[in-house]
């Protein structure tokens, strides 16, 4: 993390130039932040939004910027480069950065170490193939204003969607706020939405991989419905586990084989077919539950609360662990035009979903 890419390749260079670090006084509370968060003072926070550090498109691998605030309390902004490894690998960086800071406080003895075995199961080959060509049509959406809003799933409220699915309780809300969007969007019942979700591969390989494995260790699912606003909420529920349930270990097997690059490859392929087609109405979900990041103790106690900032792509769904245990926060990025949309629905579809 300390390194930096090569030019135009996947390689890192271990050169030890560090990381983007920035500090922050916040003239506030956290408290107040907490009442009602705001996602463009949480941009404040992050350092990819901050005047001096954009991870994007910046040298650095890794940025980190602490924000105090005058109560005392303070905030960790952290942005990494998903070229380099995937949510999985930032969770476990953050909770071995978390214990080796607790154990300098003398608060904890637990310590983690990244486990670096990803190149032995999926030789490093030349990643060009996964670019895009650049006389291929973009698959960048025309120029929008976008809106970033958190919605809170209460944990009676998952429990109620479970118990009317029989499904876990990142599918049910996954599901539901597919089936939001496709409302707020005017889908007809002959139109087509497709929903991605990024699958982690570390318990499905057999044997299994450390939770420590560093990397981009992932492949997505594809869930797709030609029957657009008539489907209903339950029946997408079905698809996106159907869909999840196809990265087995069977899969894990094929990947894992002679021929992996090119199963890799068509996954990839195959959300990018549906990108490019404009007819197709396309949800991207991101689910960081279930990562122990509320268990990230740097020496003063676990956090307080977790969240994503802004985002500047449509029809993003990031999902987390709410503070009270059992429910879900999802941040909704989309376009201010439908965003009124998707409140109105989101109630009415809510109700009729868990009564």
């Amino acid at each position: 993390m300390a390194g930096r890419l090569k030019d135009q390749t996947s390689i890192i260079d271990c050169n030890d130039e560090g990381i983007f670090y920035a500090e922050a006084e916040v003239d506030g509370h956290i408290s107040d932040l907490l009442k009602n968060p705001d996602v463009q003072i949480l941009d404040q926070l992050s350092p990819s939004k901050s005047s001096s550090g954009n991870i994007a498109g910046a040298k650095e691998l890794l940025a980190i910027q602490v924000n105090f605030f005058r109560c005392g309390g303070f905030a960790i902004g952290i942005c990494q480069s998903h070229r380099m490894a995937d949510g999985s690998t930032l969770c476990s960086f953050i909770k071995s950065w978390a214990a080796t800071a607790a154990k300098t406080c003398g608060t904890s003895n637990l310590f983690y170490l990244p486990v670096y075995n990803s190149a032995s199961l999926f030789p490093p080959r030349d990643s060009s193939d996964f670019r895009p060509d650049p006389k291929a049509p973009s698959i960048q959406p025309p120029a929008e204003k976008l809106v970033t809003k958190r919605f809170v799933f209460s944990s009676t409220q998952v429990e109620l969607l479970k118990s009317k699915a029989m499904a876990s309780r990142v599918q049910v809300v996954s599901a539901y706020i597919w089936k939001c969007c496709m409302a707020a969007k005017g889908l007809g019942k002959n139109d087509t939405s497709v929903a991605f979700h990024p699958v982690n591969l570390r318990r499905r390989i057999c044997p299994q991989m450390s939770d420590f494995s560093f990397g981009n260790i992932f492949q997505m699912c594809c869930a797709v419905t030609n029957n657009g606003g008539a489907e209903d909420w339950i029946g997408l529920v079905e698809k996106l586990r159907s869909a999840i349930g196809k990265i087995d270990q069977k899969f894990c097997e094929k990947l894992l084989g002679e021929n992996g690059y090119e199963v890799a490859k068509g996954n990839f392929n195959e959300i990018r077919k549906y990108l490019l087609q404009k007819d197709v109405h396309v949800v991207r979900f991101s689910s960081w539950c279930g990562f122990p990041l509320y268990e990230a103790d740097f020496g003063w106690g676990n956090p307080i609360w977790l969240s994503s900032t802004s985002y500047s792509c449509k029809n993003h769904v990031f999902l987390f662990d709410s503070r009270s245990p059992g429910g879900i926060e999802a941040w909704i990025v989309m376009a201010e035009s439908e965003m009124a949309k998707f409140e109105q629905r989101y109630g009415e579809i809510l109700k009729r979903a868990i009564t």
